[in-house]
C-alpha cells in the first residue's frame, strides 16, 4: 500500500511497486519457514524469541553534525577493488581509501616509483582483501600497523597507520590464496597469523597433479615487522579463518573439506570437520632445534602439522566451520558453524592441559549450542553477550555465553536475547573495539551480501549494503544503511583515541628513503634544488612545489628519454597536497605536505607538453602548470 504521505514522492512503476512487495513478503514466508525448521531441530529459543524487525532508530546520540568528529574509525577491506576504506562511525561516512593491491590514480600508487617498489614490479595489480586487522600491544589497538590479505594472489600487506599509506607487501610461498588472517594479541604483534585455504600438491610442478590425496595446504606465521614468513605448518583440511588467545600461546584455524576433495560434494560428506589449535612456543622451538623442511626455491622453515604432530591438536567440530572468534576477556573462542545451525565454544584455558595430553580434544569444547541457519561470524560487547550472523536467515543472533554453557550442561535457561532481522545474508559482523580487550559495547556493523529492494536499483549488479546497528541497551537497533561497492568482505571499528596519525610528513620518512638515496647520488639537495640531471637516455628531473608553483615551470628532454620527475611538496600547512599529471602520458600522483614523490615514464613524442597540479591546492591552481619540451634525439 501506498503511504499517504508518499503522494508527492515521484510515481514508481506498478509492477516495480508490486515486484519490490512480493519480495518482501516472500523473504518472510522463507525466513519464517527457516524459524520453523531450526526451532524443529531444537534451538534454544524462549517464549520471547519472536524476530526483530529492523526498524531504524532515530536517537539523536548517533548523529554526527557538520563540523563533528566520529567516535570511531572503521577499517574496511575493499574486496575486489584490493584497497582498504576508512570509514566514520557512527555517521559512516567515508573518510579515505587506502590502495593496497590496486592501481589508484589519485594517489598515484601502482604509478609512482616508491609504490611500485612496494608493490614489485612485476605484481598483479589486482587483489580480493577480505580481513583488515590492527597490530596489538598487551591486547590493546597499539595504532602502529594494519594488515589485510589478499585471497586472489596469496599476499600479505601492511599498512602504516600514522599515514594511512601501505608500507610492505609480503607474497607468501608454498602456498595459495590467503583468507583467515589475524594478529598475534600478547604480549604485542610479534606475528600476522596466515591461513592459506586451498590444498596444492608440492611441488606444485605439474608431476603430480592427479595425486589428490597428497596436497595440503599451511598455516603461516609472518613476522609483523620484517614481512617476512618465519615459518609454516603443514595441516589437515581447507584452512578458513583464524584468531588467537589472549596469553600469546595460541592461534587456531577453523578448517573445512576434512574429506580432502576437490568437489563440492565432496567437501560436505563429513558431519565434523575440526578447529586446529596451534601451539606458538612449541612451533618457535622446532624452527630454532632445526626440525623442519623447507620446499622448492624458498628458505621458510615448513614444520608438519598434520594430525599427530606435537604442535598441533585438532578438535572435531560440525560442520564446514567458518568464523573463529576470540572473547575480550580471553576466556572463550567461538566457531561458527554455517551447513550446521551451530556454535561450539571452546574454553582457552583447557588448551595446557590438551597439549599434555591430560583430556581429549572434544573436552575443550564448554557449549554447542544452536542459533539458527547458516552460522558464520561472532562477534562480543564485552558484557558477557555474543552476536552472530545467520546468512541463511538473515539476521543477527544476539545470545549469551554463560546461559549457553549453562544449557548446555542441561540447564533449563535461555541463552538467545534478540534476533534482529538485517538486509540480506550477512556475513561478516564486528563490534566496536570488539576484537581487543577493550571491547565497548556500544555498535555493531553487519556487512550483507545482497541488498535487493533496499536502495534505488541501478542495473542487474546491486551494491552490498553495511548496517550499523546500536547494542548499547538491552536489545539491538538498527541505525544505519550504507550501500558498498564489490565487496567489503570484513571490518575493524577502532575508537578515535587509539588512532595517531601525522599532519605533515616527517622529511626522514622511510617511504621515500629510496628516492633521497638517488638524489644524493645526483648532488641534489631534495628540499631547495631545482635542477635537470641527465644520464645518457635517462633523465632525473629534480622540482620542489609550493602552492601555487612548481620550482621550474619548465624542462627539455630529448625523444626516446627515460624521465623521471621528483617533487618535493615544501608546504608545512596541512591539507595542502598538490598533485602531478603530465597529459596524455599516464602520469599522476599526489604530494602530501613534505612528502617526496616520483614517478618515472618515456618520452616519446616531440612537441610541447603540459603538466599541471591536480589536486585543488589553492586560488591560483588552474595555474600550476609548466611545460615538458621534447625535442628530436
Amino acid at each position: 500500500m501506498i503511504n499517504p504521505k508518499d503522494k508527492d514522492l515521484p510515481a514508481i512503476d506498478t509492477e516495480d511497486r508490486n515486484a519490490s512487495e512480493h519480495v518482501k513478503l516472500s523473504r518472510r514466508l522463507f525466513l519464517g519457514g527457516s524459524a520453523a525448521l531450526v526451532g524443529a531441530a531444537g534451538v534454544g529459543f524462549g517464549s520471547s524469541m519472536m524476530p526483530s524487525v529492523a526498524h531504524a532508530s532515530t536517537d539523536a546520540k548517533h548523529t554526527v553534525g557538520p563540523g563533528e568528529l566520529d567516535e570511531y574509525y572503521g577499517f574496511w577491506s575493499g574486496g575486489h577493488q584490493g584497497e582498504v576504506r576508512v570509514l566514520g562511525l557512527p555517521s559512516m561516512r567515508e573518510l579515505m581509501r587506502i590502495p593496497v593491491f590496486n592501481v589508484d590514480s589519485a594517489t598515484g600508487w601502482g604509478i609512482t616509483n616508491e609504490s611500485k617498489a612496494v608493490l614489485g614490479q612485476n605484481a598483479p595489480l589486482n587483489g580480493d582483501c577480505h580481513h583488515p586487522h590492527m597490530s596489538m600491544t598487551d591486547g590493546h589497538y597499539d595504532s602502529k600497523y594494519l594488515f589485510i590479505n589478499d585471497k586472489a594472489n596469496t599476499r600479505v600487506a601492511r599498512i602504516r597507520v600514522d599515514i594511512m599509506k601501505t608500507d610492505k607487501i609480503t607474497t607468501i610461498p608454498n602456498c595459495q590464496a590467503i583468507h583467515g588472517l589475524r594478529v598475534q594479541k600478547v604480549p604485542f604483534t610479534k606475528y600476522v597469523f596466515a591461513n592459506a585455504e586451498f590444498r596444492m600438491p608440492h611441488p606444485n610442478n605439474g608431476t603430480n597433479m592427479d595425486d589428490i590425496a597428497g596436497y595440503y595446504t599451511m598455516f603461516n606465521g609472518l613476522n609483523a615487522e620484517t614481512m617476512e614468513v618465519d615459518w609454516q605448518i603443514i595441516v589437515d583440511g581447507n584452512l578458513d579463518n583464524t584468531d588467537a588467545d589472549y596469553t600469546g600461546k595460541y592461534a587456531f584455524s577453523t578448517c573445512y573439506n576434512s574429506e580432502g576433495a576437490v568437489d563440492l560434494a565432496g567437501s560436505m560428506r563429513n558431519e565434523r570437520d575440526h578447529l586446529v589449535i596451534f601451539n606458538i612456543e612449541r612451533i618457535e622451538a622446532a624452527v630454532k632445534a632445526g626440525k623442519f623442511q623447507t620446499l622448492g626455491d624458498s628458505k621458510v622453515p615448513v614444520l608438519d602439522g598434520r594430525k599427530g604432530s606435537e604442535l598441533t591438536r585438532y578438535v572435531p567440530v560440525p560442520k564446514n566451520p567458518h568464523g573463529i572468534n576470540t572473547s575480550p576477556d580471553g576466556k572463550y573462542a567461538v566457531a561458527n558453524g554455517k551447513l550446521s545451525p551451530t556454535v561450539t565454544v571452546f574454553q582457552l584455558d583447557k588448551f595446557d592441559a590438551l597439549f599434555a595430553d591430560q583430556i581429549e580434544p572434544r573436552d575443550t569444547v564448554v557449549a554447542e549450542v544452536e542459533l539458527g541457519l547458516g552460522p558464520l561470524h561472532t562477534a562480543f560487547d564485552g558484557k558477557g553477550n555474543a552476536f552472530t550472523t545467520l546468512f541463511i536467515d538473515s539476521q543477527i543472533c544476539k545470545w549469551n555465553i554463560d546461559n549457553a554453557i549453562a544449557a548446555y550442561k542441561g540447564e533449563k535457561v535461555d541463552y538467545i536475547l534478540q534476533k534482529l532481522d538485517v538486509h540480506y545474508q550477512p556475513g561478516h559482523n564486528h563490534t566496536s573495539m570488539g576484537e581487543t580487550r577493550d571491547a565497548d559495547g556500544q555498535y555493531l556493523v553487519s556487512l550483507q551480501k545482497f541488498s535487493k529492494d533496499r536502495f534505488l536499483p541501478c542495473g542487474p549488479l546491486h551494491p552490498e549494503n553495511d548496517q550499523l546497528i546500536d547494542i548499547s541497551g538491552d536489545e539491538m537497533k538498527l541505525i544505519h544503511d550504507g550501500p558498498a561497492f564489490a565487496e567489503p568482505h570484513d571490518c575493524i571499528i577502532v575508537h578515535r583515541s587509539k588512532v595517531k596519525t601525522r599532519k605533515l610528513y616527517d622529511r626522514k620518512d622511510p617511504t621515500f628513503a629510496m628516492t633521497v638515496d638517488m638524489a644524493k647520488k645526483d648532488g641534489v639537495t631534495l628540499e631547495t634544488d631545482n635542477k635537470v640531471i641527465r644520464d645518457g637516455n635517462k633523465v632525473r628531473v629534480y622540482m620542489t612545489s609550493v602552492a601555487p608553483a612548481y620550482g621550474m615551470n619548465e624542462f627539455k628532454v630529448k625523444q626516446g628519454d627515460e624521465v623521471t620527475v621528483v617533487i618535493t611538496n615544501l608546504d608545512q600547512i596541512e591539507d595542502v597536497s598538490h598533485g602531478f599529471c603530465v597529459v596524455n602520458h599516464g602520469v599522476q600522483m599526489e604530494i602530501s605536505p613534505q612528502q617526496t614523490a616520483s614517478v618515472t615514464f618515456m618520452a616519446n613524442d616531440v612537441g610541447v607538453h603540459w603538466y599541471y597540479c591536480n589536486w585543488f591546492c589553492h586560488a591560483l591552481h588552474m595555474e600550476m602548470r609548466g611545460r615538458m619540451l621534447v625535442e628530436k634525439a
